[in-house]
């Protein structure tokens, strides 16, 4: 796995800075040299009360580069502020400025990964769609003050010859320390697919934590 260097996690207790952080305003909790790129919003501490999840992007101007044949691409990198709404005021639950690559990063024959995020049943969840190259999916969980990998899914394009594309899974449960493998076997006439199931037990010493990790693209799940 990638070397982790920790950023900072602020925690809904007293932080190294004393207090926490509290606003009304989302734009409030910007750093400087920063716009909000997206919005999503949704229960993430299980308090009934939608939270907000800010996707940002810097806005460094020696990151604005020419491509040949694509023109003017803004490669400035994108991060998240994890936001918790306290009775009509935002508490800051976590940042990372700058872990998601740009939108705009050279995706060779076909487009990068587009990138979304979702809030489902009080889990953030970080997809990376690539059309009918595959997905890959992190999901996190806020506890022990912060946002811990607690699962990741994967489709890849499966060897398996047929008429339309067909993917392989593979599902990671760092809870329970179990990985599911699911092998596309055959396709019948009526396009539904029979998998082969191999499960094992992986090692988990620790953790991932969202406010520690440097860049989703060098994350390395096959080490598990």
């Amino acid at each position: 796995m990638k070397k982790i260097l920790p950023l900072l996690s602020i925690a809904l207790t007293t932080t190294a800075f004393g207090q926490i952080a509290q606003k009304q305003n989302l734009t409030d909790f910007l750093p400087k040299g920063y716009i909000v790129f997206e919005k999503i919003y949704g229960d993430l501490n299980k308090d009934g009360i939608e939270d907000c999840v800010l996707i940002i992007k810097g806005t460094a101007k020696n990151q604005i580069i020419t491509d040949e044949y694509r023109g003017q691409l803004d490669r400035n990198r994108r991060g998240v502020i994890v936001l918790f709404n306290k009775n009509g005021h935002y508490e800051l639950a976590l940042r990372n400025y700058d872990c998601f690559s740009s939108e705009n990063e050279d995706g060779g024959v076909y487009f990068p990964p587009e990138l979304s995020i979702e809030i489902k049943k009080g889990n953030l969840y970080v997809h990376y769609g690539h059309g009918r190259y595959g997905y890959w999916i992190y999901t996190f969980r806020f506890q022990h003050s912060d946002f811990e990998l607690i699962g990741y899914d994967e489709g890849y394009r499966s060897n398996f010859i047929s008429d339309y594309v067909t993917f392989d899974e593979e599902s990671i449960n760092f809870l329970t320390k179990k990985k599911v493998v699911k092998e596309v076997i055959k396709v019948n006439a009526e396009v539904e697919e029979t998998y082969k199931e191999t499960w094992r037990n992986i090692i988990v010493n620790k953790l991932i934590q969202l406010s520690e990790i440097e860049d989703f693209d060098e994350l390395d799940m096959t080490v598990y």
